[in-house]
């Protein structure tokens, strides 16, 4: 009788136990983020935006968890969804707390991943607001080095556009800042990102392709030989180390 009485008493306490937090599902999600298990840190923080909406830190690190998890799906309409999703939050923290760089850099990372899926004409309709949101983050701090590497890879990708899509985008389509993107903008940018953060592997990596694009083939190789080097530290460290082996291979 007396095991009966205690299982029921130790149920009972599990029962009415106090629910976590919108702040210690925050805790718990940061704690999942650095031990790389983004679906938790996901789950994590989107607990704390249903028992508090308005929580501006559980909002931008929803929109980060998001896209690093959507990043390397193989479902194209799953990953565009999940992108999705990552701009809303994003959207909803920036309007919380507008001077925020954290909010300005999930939004322009969520938008320019949803750009990358886009075809070359579709993606120029994503490129204005991505660098307006990239070059706010580096206005309230200049070495933010995300919006470094944001400022880096819009550059980048511009120029990695044809001639012809890049005018039709200036003259036609309302993409005038167009004209403003250059490689040596690219280089510069990602270069500031890997001085500011150099421990970031995904850096490296966008730097390494900068090199390849412009010809700097020696230099393209010390950075993703640096890819090889760093410790894991990021939810899709793996996938870039693999992308640089492959792209050693290819130039070796």
């Amino acid at each position: 009788m007396r095991f009966h009485l205690t299982a029921f008493l130790l149920v009972l306490a599990a029962g009415t136990a106090p629910a976590q937090s919108s702040s210690e599902h925050v805790v718990a999600g940061d704690r999942d983020y650095v031990a790389l298990n983004a679906t938790g840190a996901l789950s994590h923080y989107e607990s704390a935006l249903a028992a508090d909406p308005r929580n501006f830190e559980a909002l931008w690190k929803a929109s980060r968890s998001a896209v690093d998890i959507a990043s390397y799906s193989p479902d194209a309409s799953k990953k565009n969804a999940v992108f999705s999703t990552a701009e809303e939050y994003a959207r909803r923290a920036l309007v919380l707390n507008p001077v925020s760089p954290e909010g300005h850099f999930a939004l322009a990372r969520a938008l320019g991943k949803t750009a990358l899926s886009q075809s070359p004409r579709g993606r120029v309709k994503y490129a204005t607001e991505i660098r307006s949101q990239a070059l706010e983050c580096l206005r309230l701090d200049p070495k933010y080095a995300g919006c470094l590497h944001v400022m880096g890879m819009w550059n980048a990708e511009v120029m990695r556009l044809s001639g012809i899509t890049r005018l039709i985008a200036k003259n036609f389509l309302g993409g005038q800042v167009f004209g403003t993107a250059s490689w040596a903008g690219a280089r510069s940018y990602m270069e500031q990102s890997v001085a500011d953060d150099p421990d970031r592997i995904v850096h490296h990596l966008d730097l390494a392709g900068v090199y390849r694009d412009t010809g700097d083939s020696s230099r393209e190789r010390a950075e993703l030989e640096a890819v090889l080097r760093l410790t894991v530290a990021d939810f899709n460290d793996h996938h870039y180390k693999d992308e640089a082996r492959g792209e050693l291979a290819a130039i070796r």
